[in-house]
């Protein structure tokens, strides 16, 4: 029984030191409370001036004593500084200002957090000082009266196959109203530094080396200039990479990668005034030993310069390397400075005579009928290919309709055919009864070419003088 005596007296001592001790600690919170009814809590500024543990009353004085001295201190680019002096501006205390506000909204039980936490107030019309006199000061500031240098991205050099990145240029070109506005806010917070950089004040450039951008815009770049066309074209190439590909991009104020489709337009517009062969003239050989140079008409290597454009950009985009022929619309049957070849019909409308060869050899000859000059309908001269064959086929015109057995059509509606009406063929009858166009044959002429000849085989008409 008297240990538990004892046990219980010392439980009791315990808690009455616990209340004790409690009751000291609010006593003391509340007796630093009532202080602070009078005076600010630890770390407490005002417009940037200390007024921790100071009485209410003395606060007035403190502020007009610091405004004497204010400065503002300007940090700027280069490492260099200048200041505002207050006094240079009538910068003052304003007696007419909202200061005791802070001292009715203060909750003096919360001293405590203040040991933790700083207390800062913004009292918006503390200070007054001559606008005018601001004005004037900051127009007479060396980083507003610098040459400009601008601001300008990153940038992207081609060398050797791929891009080098160009570190941006920051420049010191300031906005005035930003600046302007920083000044005074600052002036009114009672800041005595303000660096520029982060205010921002100066105009920056939008992207930089460290840009999530410029990484992707550099990535399709180097895609671009990877691309490798090797055009075939018979025995000729022509090779595409990116020493002529980097010359039709270019990157634009948002970093976007442009390619100048234009561009890509010239340059198979110059593949086809290069390779295409349609309407040029060729030295010809004639059955008759004459050497002839025979321009006009259809035939011929002819890019689709539409398709080809289209394709060139979807190439580049890839950054591959391919080897293929353009797209045509229409292809001769052989490259080179002959691209007639050896398979040929041949009409000499002078001597109103047709060959025929196939692989070099002669299938058929003989006389035929070609249009009549002297009603305006004379064959045209020319290259052309043969479109299709159709046997069996009605010819209409504006007052003639007539049965053919073998139709052979190479220009539009002009084409090689069985003329049964016929009874004689060659000499001077196109002359007074020629065709409409048409070269007219008699029919084993005709039959004997239209077993033997194919679709895109080449039709020439010539004169000899």
């Amino acid at each position: 029984m008297g240990k538990i005596n004892i046990q219980e007296l010392f439980k009791r001592k315990l808690t009455g030191n616990i209340v004790i001790g409690i009751s000291v600690v609010i006593l003391i919170y509340l007796l630093v409370s009532i202080y602070f009814a009078g005076h600010f809590f630890f770390n407490t500024t005002i417009n940037g001036v200390d007024v921790s543990l100071k009485a209410h009353d003395q606060v007035k004085d403190i502020i007009k004593s610091s405004v004497k001295n204010y400065k503002l201190k300007l940090i700027e680019r280069e490492g260099f500084t200048e200041e505002i002096d207050g006094r240079a501006i009538n910068l003052k205390y304003n007696e007419k200002s909202s200061l005791s506000s802070i001292y009715r909204s203060k909750n003096s039980f919360k001293w405590g957090l203040s040991i933790f936490k700083a207390q800062k107030y913004l009292v918006e019309d503390l200070f007054v000082y001559d606008k005018l006199s601001l004005d004037n000061r900051i127009n007479q500031l060396n980083c507003l009266n610098k040459d400009v240098i601008e601001p300008k991205n990153v940038a992207f050099k081609y060398v050797d196959g791929s891009y080098e990145l160009i570190k941006e240029v920051e420049g010191n070109k300031i906005d005035r109203a930003k600046f302007h506005k920083s000044v005074e806010s600052n002036i009114i917070a009672g800041v005595k530094n303000i660096d520029l950089n982060k205010c921002p004040c100066y105009e920056n450039p939008k992207y930089t080396l460290k840009s999530d951008k410029t990484e992707k815009t550099k990535k399709l770049l180097d895609i671009y200039v990877s691309t490798k066309v090797t055009y075939l074209l018979g025995d000729k190439t022509e090779v595409l990479d990116g020493s002529t590909i980097n010359q039709w991009v270019s990157v634009n104020e948002d970093l976007d990668a442009i390619l100048d489709e234009k561009a890509v337009n010239e340059y198979v517009n110059s593949l086809s005034k290069k390779y295409d062969t349609v309407g040029t003239p060729r030295k010809f050989k004639t059955s008759i030993g004459k050497t002839l140079n025979i321009g006009g008409g259809f035939y011929g290597w002819k890019l689709n310069k539409t398709a080809e454009v289209k394709a060139l950009l979807a190439s580049i985009k890839t950054g591959k390397k391919i080897e293929r022929e353009p797209i045509y619309t229409q292809k001769a049957v052989t490259r080179g400075e002959n691209d007639i070849g050896d398979t040929y019909v041949e009409i000499n409308i002078t001597r109103q005579y047709l060959w025929f060869y196939k692989d070099g050899k002669l299938i058929t000859q003989g006389d035929v009928v070609t249009g009549n000059p002297n009603r305006g309908n004379a064959t045209s001269l020319g290259i052309y290919m043969l479109n299709y064959k159709q046997k069996g086929s009605t010819l209409r015109g504006e007052n003639y309709e007539s049965d053919v057995t073998y139709w052979m059509p190479f220009n539009g509606n002009i084409g090689i055919h069985d003329a049964s009406w016929r009874y004689s063929f060659g000499g001077d009858i196109y002359k007074n009864n020629g065709t409409h166009g048409c070269v007219n044959a008699p029919l084993y002429l005709a039959k004997t070419i239209f077993e033997n000849i194919e679709p895109g085989t080449p039709i020439i008409c010539y004169e000899e003088n």
